[in-house]
C-alpha cells in the first residue's frame, strides 16, 4: 500500500470507530431510556442545514464560528505574548525565575472553569471575561515550555557563540530563540488547545450571546440536540485543523531543522 494511502487510512479508521461507537450509543440510549439521542446521520443533516443558512439562536452558524474564533485569537495572542515573554526573560535572568518560581505550575493546576467567578467579578458577563479565562489558562503551558527550552540549551553552544563575538542581542535572537524554537512551538500547540477548550466552556457560562459554546447550551433548551451535536462536531473539526494541521507540522519541522543544525 502506498504511504499516502496508509496515511489516509490511519486518519479514517479512528473516525469510523468514533462514529460506530456513537451510533451504538444512540441506539442503546433510545432503546433503554426512550430518549432521542442524535445519531451521526441526524447530526450530519442538521449540520448541513446550518451550513446552508438555517438560523441557530438567532444567528447563522458562521456568525457563531466567527465570534468564537475572534475571542480565541485575541486570548491566544495575549497568552502567547505573555508566555513567550516570561519564558525568555526568566530563562535568561535567574532572579526573575527565582522570584516567580511555581507561579506557572500553580496556574497550570487550576481548571479553566474555576476562573469563572474571578472573571465575572473583574469584567462582568460577556466577551472580556471569556478572553480573560483563555489568557490565564493558556499562558502557563506556553511559559513553562519556553522556559524549559531556554534552560535546556547546551551551555557549550552559548560559549561558542560568545567566542565568535556574539553580543547580547545576537545571542538572544540568533542562538537562544532558534534553539528554544521546538519547545516554544510545543508550548504554543498546548496553549492553543487549552485556550480552545476554555473558550467553549466559558461561552457556555458567561453569557456571550453568540459563539459555539453558547449555541450548544441554547440549543439544548429548545431540545434541538442535533444542533448541539453539530456544534460539537464543528468544535472538534476546528481544534483538529489548528493543532494537527498547522502547529504540529511546524513543531516537527522545527525539531527536524534544529536536530540537523546541531549535528
Amino acid at each position: 500500500m502506498p504511504p499516502v494511502s496508509k496515511k489516509i487510512l490511519r486518519s479514517i479508521v479512528p473516525l469510523l470507530i468514533v462514529l460506530g461507537i456513537w451510533e451504538v450509543a444512540a441506539q442503546m440510549v433510545m432503546g433503554i431510556r426512550g430518549v432521542p439521542f442524535p445519531t451521526p446521520w441526524q447530526t450530519f443533516l442538521r449540520l448541513g442545514g446550518l451550513t446552508g443558512g438555517d438560523s441557530l439562536c438567532g444567528h447563522s452558524l458562521y456568525v457563531h464560528i466567527g465570534n468564537s474564533l475572534r475571542r480565541w485569537a485575541i486570548g491566544f495572542t495575549i497568552a502567547a505574548f505573555l508566555g513567550i515573554g516570561y519564558g525568555l526573560v526568566a530563562g535568561r535572568i535567574r532572579a526573575v525565575e527565582k522570584a516567580t518560581a511555581g507561579i506557572p505550575q500553580l496556574l497550570l493546576l487550576i481548571p479553566g472553569l474555576a476562573w469563572v467567578p474571578v472573571a465575572i467579578l473583574l469584567f462582568g458577563i460577556g466577551e472580556t471575561a471569556t478572553v480573560f479565562m483563555i489568557v490565564v489558562s493558556a499562558t502557563a503551558p506556553i511559559a513553562i515550555n519556553v522556559l524549559g527550552g531556554i534552560k535546556d540549551i547546551d551551555v557549550q553552544l552559548v560559549r561558542a557563540a560568545r567566542m565568535m563575538g556574539a553580543g547580547n542581542n545576537a545571542l538572544f535572537f540568533r542562538v537562544l530563540i532558534p534553539a528554544a524554537l521546538p519547545s516554544l512551538i510545543s508550548g504554543l500547540r498546548i496553549g492553543l488547545g487549552t485556550g480552545w477548550r476554555v473558550l467553549v466552556a466559558a461561552e457556555m457560562v458567561v453569557g456571550t450571546g453568540t459563539g459555539l459554546g453558547y449555541s450548544i447550551v441554547q440549543a439544548r433548551w429548545t431540545l434541538d440536540y442535533p444542533a448541539s451535536f453539530a456544534c460539537i462536531a464543528v468544535i472538534c473539526g476546528i481544534g483538529l485543523l489548528a493543532e494537527q494541521g498547522i502547529l504540529r507540522p511546524l513543531e516537527k519541522q522545527a525539531h527536524t531543522r534544529w536536530t540537523l543544525a546541531t549535528e
